[in-house]
């Protein structure tokens, strides 16, 4: 497929590879076993598979500390096994996008390494930000500011004589030390990463924290209560959040892109008021951001109405095509989500932990994401995961359904909840230790699917799972989903097969409906009807191709989405 503007309106299906699929027995999710999995996700019907990090890393954040941007973590596999992988999707006629991670590397880094062993001032040392200390002598930070996994966003370093030395600057974990991006070599280098795993077929990037790579650094450095909070993603005057000069990075990737046929596309993750998200995606360079407005929406029909109006507008205006998503690797599942009539309530009594770059304050930080339930002391069985899962797929159906691209996470079609009941002693994230009582983590969203109903893992792999499977995973097996009429995963085969039928030009129209109801169509006389309310509601002429529910005597009942032709 050369087809340049593929990604316009693609189903992307996130693997997260540690809990995708284990070849090998270890517990791990490998490269192998995504490949074993292509015919699974040429049935699902998806057009691109979007892979989280797969090099080698401590996993100091999940694999977002990189410690070669060129090669993959042998407990993954090898970069044969990459091509391997490459070459079966390709042949399945599925598209491959890669996560890069250009803000900082891990401290295990060559680069970072040989800059410890350096001296102050030295060549090695340009390509991170390191800064001497204040105070007599030095120990105090640079800064007073936080990282967003908590605690100092410096850390200060020893010299080879044992004496402490100079700070260096990480926006996120000790682990993960921010790049320089005022240094020439280190454009160079990632010119170099975009290059290598293009030509090895990559189709296109996932931009991590893309709105974070250059920094205003220059003495004096504000203070945190000198920064404030009000307007601080708005103008670009932020010294390390969303500066215009990122830009200039990004025309640069453009022109690298566009050599390859088709181009390489892009797509920003760029936590940033929404008036300035247009830059990320302009044509001239990355082409794409995600907006999370959806993910961050209760389900209710005015604020669905609201962002997808907005983000249209958006996306018309800039000549980008718009993203919706609901779940990804950092936020708890929507399923969960949609289940938990008091997660507005909890909200309200727990600290609120703010996307990266983002205001804690901010209506889109108060989402409710469903770590308010988890950090109140929620169990599974506060969950209506019948709710949940109802009201999951009927968001689904309507996302399937607007023009722009649509990003899955993979275990959604499964219908998978949240993992809330993970012991303490078996949490791995590490937000989750640095932050405790403040960050639940992410492992609820991490843990290896479940592709058969028995099994030592489920079907994930020969001996166990890296983090654990509750029992009820058996009921949401792939195995015992697979051709069940009315299963989540027939749901979305069948979703994803029509929306590939029915797609037109990315515009839709609303049309008149009741408050708790959003009806819309797409060129070609498509509808999308979905009731938010609670009662049954009339459905306009036509034939119903596609229901989230069944039909009440022939009406749409409540937590519902139809499709008409």
């Amino acid at each position: 497929m050369t087809d340049p503007d593929w990604w316009r309106q693609a189903a992307v299906y996130q693997i997260y590879p540690r809990s995708f699929a284990d070849s090998n027995g270890d517990g791990i999710g490998d490269l192998k076993g995504i490949t074993a999995k292509v015919p699974y996700l040429q049935a699902l019907g998806i057009n691109a598979v979007w892979l989280s990090p797969f090099y080698p890393s401590a996993l100091a954040d999940g694999g977002y500390d990189v410690d070669d941007y060129r090669n993959v973590d042998p407990k993954l596999g090898t970069l044969a096994d990459f091509d391997e992988m490459t070459a079966a999707l390709h042949a399945a006629g599925i598209k491959l996008i890669a996560d890069i991670v250009p803000n900082h590397s891990s401290d295990r880094h060559e680069w970072f390494k040989e800059a410890l062993a350096a001296p102050k001032g030295s060549a090695a040392r340009e390509r991170y930000i390191f800064r001497d200390g204040k105070g007599e002598n030095g120990e105090l930070p640079p800064a007073d500011w936080t990282s967003v996994f908590g605690g100092p966003a410096w850390e200060r370093t020893t010299d080879a004589d044992g004496t402490p030395g100079q700070w260096y600057m990480h926006i996120f974990a000790k682990e993960q030390p921010d790049l320089n991006w005022d240094n020439p070599e280190v454009r160079e280098d990632f010119l170099k990463t975009l290059k290598f795993w293009s030509d090895r077929g990559v189709d296109g990037f996932r931009i991590d924290v893309a709105h974070a790579l250059t920094k205003d650094l220059s003495e004096p450095l504000p203070s945190t209560a000198e920064l404030g909070v009000e307007g601080q993603l708005l103008d670009g005057s932020h010294p390390f959040w969303d500066r215009d000069e990122v830009h200039g990075i990004y025309a640069e990737w453009r022109r690298l892109f566009n050599q390859y046929t088709p181009p390489r596309t892009a797509v920003a993750e760029a936590w940033v008021h929404a008036s300035r998200r247009a830059r990320y995606a302009s044509p001239e360079g990355l082409g794409q951001a995600f907006n999370f407005d959806l993910l961050q929406a209760d389900f209710d029909a005015d604020a669905f109405r609201s962002i997808i109006t907005k983000n249209l507008a958006e996306a018309e205006a800039t000549g980008a095509s718009s993203t919706w998503v609901f779940s990804n690797h950092d936020v708890v599942r929507h399923a969960t989500r949609y289940g938990l009539p008091k997660a507005l309530e909890l909200a309200e009594a727990t600290p609120t932990v703010a996307a990266p770059g983002a205001d804690a304050n901010s209506e889109e930080a108060k989402g409710q994401d469903g770590k308010a339930w988890l950090l109140a002391g929620g169990k599974p069985s506060d969950v209506d995961a019948e709710l949940g899962l109802r009201r999951a797929r009927a968001a689904t159906a309507l996302l399937l359904a607007l023009p722009g691209s649509a990003y899955l996470y993979n275990g959604e079609e499964l219908g998978l909840q949240e993992v809330g009941e993970i012991p303490e002693s078996e949490r791995q994230d590490p937000a989750f230790f640095r932050n405790p009582g403040v960050d639940i983590g992410r492992d609820g969203c991490r843990v290896p699917l479940p592709w058969t109903a028995d099994g030592s893992s489920y079907g994930f792999g020969s001996d166990g799972a890296h983090l654990p499977q509750p029992e009820w995973f058996a009921g949401y097996a792939a195995s015992a989903q697979d051709g069940v009429d009315g299963s989540t995963l027939e749901f979305y085969r069948s979703a994803l097969a029509l929306r590939t039928e029915l797609q037109g030009a990315e515009t839709l129209q609303w049309l008149p409906s009741a408050a708790d109801v959003l009806h819309f169509t797409r060129p070609g006389g498509w509808h999308s009807v979905t009731n938010f309310g609670t009662t049954a509601v009339e459905l306009p002429a036509g034939k119903v191709v596609l229901a989230s529910a069944p039909l009440v005597d022939g009406k749409l009942p409540a937590d519902t989405t139809a499709w008409l032709v």
